[in-house]
C-alpha cells in the first residue's frame, strides 16, 4: 500500500532521515508499520533537532516539500495567490499515486487537502482532525468550512474522519477515535501521593496565549499566598515564555516554580508521576494529550473545560474542570488539597478511565482503518 499524508507540520531532514515534532510522528510511525510506501507533502525547513523532534520509522519515503502560507497580513494573503495553486497540484499529484489518502486537519494545509481530495472519490481516505470538533465552539472560518467538507458525503466519499469524542447529529463518516502516548506493559501501580508535605504541579505545553500558562502560575501563586506547600514544573517552550519569566521574578517565585523548556517524553513521564496535578488551562484543545498522560499516572487534571476535556474527567469527578475565575479556581483547587479521600479517587479513577487508551489498543484500531 502507498499511503500519502497531507499535513501543515513542518519537516526537516537530517542524513536522509525526516524528523518532524514527535507526538505527531510517533502516532504516525504506528500506522506506518501496516503501509509498503510513504509519501508525504507537508511544509519543509533547515533547523537543528530539538528534544520534541523525532524521526519517521519507514524505509521507503516520497517527501514533497511545500511552502508554508497564511492569510494574517495582506503581505501572507498576496504570496498565498501564488502558492496555492502550486500547493493543491503538489496535493493532487500525491494524492493520484496513493492507494490510501491521509489528511491531517485542522490547519491551512488541510483545507486545501480537504479540496483537493474531492477528485478522488474511489480512493479509501481517512482524516485525523485534531481540533475541537464541537459544532457549538467557536472557530475560524477555515477551520468551520474543513468541517463542513468533511462531514458532506456527497462532497466527501470513502473516507472516515476521526474527531475526539461523540458529537449529536454527525454525518455516518464521522468517527468518534482517541489517541495514545503509553503501551499495556508501561502500567504499574499507581503511587499515592502524600498531601501533607510538597504539593507539585506540572504545566506540559507550548507556552502560548491559546494554552494560557500564566492563569496556571497565577493559580499557584494564590495557593502560595495560602500558605500552601507548591511547587510548580513548567514544561515548554513559547511566545509567553518572557511574560512568565518576568512574572516570576516580580513576584519573587524563583524558589517555587521551575522553566524546563522542552524535554523530551521520559522526562515528563517522571515529572507526571511526581506531581499531583497538571494544570491546562486552554483555550481550545482536541483530545489534549497531557491531560490524558496525567491521568495515567494518577496526577489529577486541572483543566478548562473545552471540547472532550468535560467528557475525559467525567464532568469533575476524575479532575478540576476550572472556571477561569482565579479566585473560584484557587478555592476548589484547596478544597480538594485538603480532602485526601477525595483527591486519591480522583487519581484512581482518572488512572482507570486513562489506561484504557492505550498504543496497543489504538494500532488494532488503526489496523482496521486501513483494511482494504
Amino acid at each position: 500500500m502507498k499511503f500519502c499524508i497531507i499535513t501543515h507540520v513542518n519537516h526537516f531532514k537530517e542524513n536522509n532521515i525526516y524528523f518532524s515534532y514527535s507526538p505527531y510522528v510517533r502516532e504516525m510511525n504506528i500506522w506506518l508499520r501496516h503501509i509498503d510506501e510513504l509519501v508525504i507533502v507537508a511544509p519543509s525547513s533547515k533547523k537543528d533537532k530539538s528534544k520534541i523532534d523525532i524521526a519517521y520509522l519507514h524505509p521507503k519515503i516520497e517527501f514533497t516539500s511545500i511552502s508554508q502560507f497564511n492569510v494574517t497580513s495582506l503581505g501572507a494573503i498576496l504570496k498565498s495567490v501564488v502558492d496555492v495553486p502550486f500547493i493543491m497540484l503538489a496535493i493532487y499529484r500525491a494524492m493520484k499515486k496513493a492507494d490510501h489518502i491521509h489528511l491531517r486537519c485542522p490547519g491551512n494545509v488541510g483545507l486545501l487537502g480537504c479540496l483537493v481530495q474531492i477528485f478522488f472519490p474511489a480512493k479509501p481516505k481517512t482524516a485525523k482532525y485534531a481540533g475541537n470538533w464541537d459544532p457549538k465552539s467557536k472557530q475560524p472560518l477555515s477551520y468551520r468550512l474543513q468541517k463542513w467538507i468533511l462531514s458532506n458525503i456527497f462532497l466527501t466519499k470513502n473516507m472516515q474522519v476521526l474527531v475526539y469524542c461523540e458529537w449529536p447529529n454527525q454525518s455516518k463518516n464521522i468517527k468518534p477515535f482517541f489517541t495514545a502516548t503509553y503501551r499495556e506493559s508501561d502500567k504499574t501501580p499507581i503511587t499515592k501521593r502524600n498531601l501533607q508535605g510538597e504539593i507539585r504541579f506540572v504545566f506540559a505545553g507550548t507556552l502560548s496565549s491559546g494554552k494560557r500558562p500564566m492563569f496556571a502560575l497565577q493559580l499557584v501563586e494564590q495557593l502560595l499566598k495560602k500558605n500552601i506547600n507548591v511547587y510548580f514544573d513548567i514544561y515548554g517552550e513559547g511566545a509567553a515564555r518572557e511574560s512568565l519569566e518576568n512574572f516570576i521574578l516580580k513576584n519573587k517565585l524563583s524558589e517555587f516554580v521551575a522553566l524546563h523548556g522542552n524535554q523530551k517524553e521520559t522526562t515528563l513521564r517522571t515529572a507526571y508521576q511526581k506531581a499531583h496535578f497538571l494544570i491546562l488551562p486552554s483555550k481550545s484543545e482536541g483530545w489534549p494529550k497531557v491531560v490524558a498522560e496525567a491521568m495515567f499516572w494518577g496526577c489529577v487534571p486541572i483543566s478548562s473545560a473545552v471540547s472532550c476535556v468535560p467528557n475525559m474527567l467525567d464532568s469533575g469527578n476524575r479532575g478540576i474542570l476550572l472556571s477561569m475565575d482565579l479566585e473560584k479556581d484557587v478555592v476548589t483547587t484547596e478544597e480538594l488539597i485538603r480532602n485526601e479521600e477525595a483527591y486519591h479517587k480522583m487519581s484512581l479513577e482518572g488512572a482507570e478511565w486513562s489506561r484504557r487508551y492505550t498504543l496497543d489498543k489504538f494500532e488494532q484500531e488503526i489496523k482496521k482503518l486501513l483494511r482494504p
